[in-house]
């Protein structure tokens, strides 16, 4: 989903980012699709316009798939693995990174990517 983005015009990497830690990769395919630019529009950073371009670049490579099943490059990823992946590109040590996801699901289980990380990060 990241390079489907990226490879959207007005859209880098940062924006890319922001979107996928706003709404999990499934539900912004499913946006796109649907045609939901208001949806789209409550991303920080995106505004109608770029929402529309998002909506029109991508909705017929992304209606491929069926709206019941994740786009299959993103079947495996977890909330885990995620924040993992944020975490380790910020330097930290992989075995640290892994005992204070874990550590932080256990205790907040159910938050979005995002406070995962922020929590995560508070307890190294």
């Amino acid at each position: 989903m990241f390079l489907q983005l990226i490879n959207v015009s007005g859209i880098g990497a940062s924006t890319a980012r922001v979107m996928l830690s706003f709404m999990k990769p499934d539900e912004l395919a499913k946006a796109i699709v649907k045609g939901e630019i208001f949806t789209l529009e409550r991303i920080k950073g995106i505004g109608r316009k770029t929402a529309e371009r998002i909506v029109v670049e991508l909705k017929d490579k992304l209606a491929k798939y069926t709206l019941e099943t994740n786009i299959p490059s993103m079947k495996h990823n977890t909330l885990h693995s995620d924040a993992l992946n944020a975490l380790l590109a910020l330097g930290i040590n992989r075995q640290a990174a892994d005992q204070a996801i874990q550590k932080t699901l256990v205790q907040e289980p159910g938050l979005p990517l995002e406070e995962l990380i922020k929590k995560a990060l508070r307890t190294l």
